[in-house]
């Protein structure tokens, strides 16, 4: 239990620092890195609003991930994991995971259809794939949640 406590301890401080660099990167960081590009090479300067809100947005669908990991952390900690509440969470998890994969879905379509060298179209694919197996591993990981939520209050009614 001890070791427990302090691994929630030690993923809510990484949590917090990677929420925090994620906000600098969506407000400073690729605003800044897109108009920057978007002067050195005038010829791609119509793609800087777009890679702009893509970019924000995936790191938006981060922040949702963080925020529900968070919750169910605390629910952990009061050990409340095994409820009806915890799929809230879940699903907030997966729906984040979703949309970011339906936006590199339309990023790699784009990207493949308009590229000259396979190198950024194979790389997106393997982003596209790795997304893909995150987003089914939670899916795996809400059913194992729902099966022990039923015997958890299947337990709890025998008790």
């Amino acid at each position: 239990m001890f070791t427990e406590q302090r691994a929630v301890a030690a993923l809510r401080v990484f949590l917090v620092v990677l929420f925090g660099i994620l906000v600098m990167f969506q407000t400073f960081s690729l605003p800044g890195q897109f108009a920057h590009m978007a002067k050195e090479d005038p010829d791609f300067a119509y793609l800087r609003w777009p890679a702009t809100i893509v970019s924000a947005f995936w790191l938006l669908c981060v922040q949702v991930v963080i925020v529900a990991t968070w919750m169910l952390l605390t629910r952990v900690k009061h050990g409340r994991i095994f409820s009806e509440d915890s799929f809230t969470w879940v699903n907030a998890i997966l729906g984040a995971i979703a949309a970011g994969w339906v936006v590199l879905l339309g990023v790699f379509l784009y990207v493949g259809f308009n590229a000259n060298d396979p190198g950024l179209p194979l790389l997106l694919f393997l982003l596209l794939v790795g997304v893909a197996v995150v987003g089914l591993l939670m899916v795996v990981m809400r059913a194992l949640l729902r099966q022990a939520t039923n015997l958890h209050t299947d337990m709890q009614a025998v008790i």
